[in-house]
């Protein structure tokens, strides 16, 4: 892929939401989500980059951050299509992420990734040292229970 032709946006429009599904139905974490459920989400979330391929107009990458613009950010759901992987959009959709503007002030960015995505997100400052803090969870959700 030609990461030329890649446009960021900051929204997912409807056009866009069969392929944000798509992207979605290919990952683990968010393969069972509904469209009326994502469509809340969408609306619900603070900030939505959003990578889409120029000449398709196919969206190939997503992020999603919830955020007080002051102390905390919380980045979400950073997914790029398995066909576009290791073609450097994870670190395009990443740097439009941290590099957001609404982002600026804000004093911490968190994330959750499996381990071996770590090395990926220290790219940009991510550090699994963050004190005595844990991330502790109350779910519905089988697929965020056990390991």
């Amino acid at each position: 892929m030609d990461v030329s032709e890649i446009e960021v946006r900051d929204e997912v429009g409807v056009d866009c939401l069969p392929y944000l599904m798509d992207l979605f139905a290919s990952a683990w974490w968010t393969a069972g989500r509904t469209t009326s459920d994502v469509t809340r989400m969408l609306a619900a979330s603070d900030l939505v980059v959003a990578l889409i391929c120029g000449p398709s107009g196919r969206l190939v990458g997503f992020a999603r951050v919830i955020t007080d613009e002051v102390y905390l950010a919380v980045v979400l759901d950073v997914i790029v299509a398995p066909g576009s992987r290791g073609s450097g959009l994870g670190a395009m959709l990443m740097d439009a992420v941290v590099g957001h503007p609404r982002l600026a002030a804000v004093r911490s960015i968190e994330l959750v990734c499996q381990p071996e995505l770590m090395p990926f997100y220290r790219r940009w400052g991510f550090t699994e040292e963050v004190g005595r803090s844990r991330l502790m969870r109350r779910t519905a959700d089988p697929l965020l229970v056990g390991s």
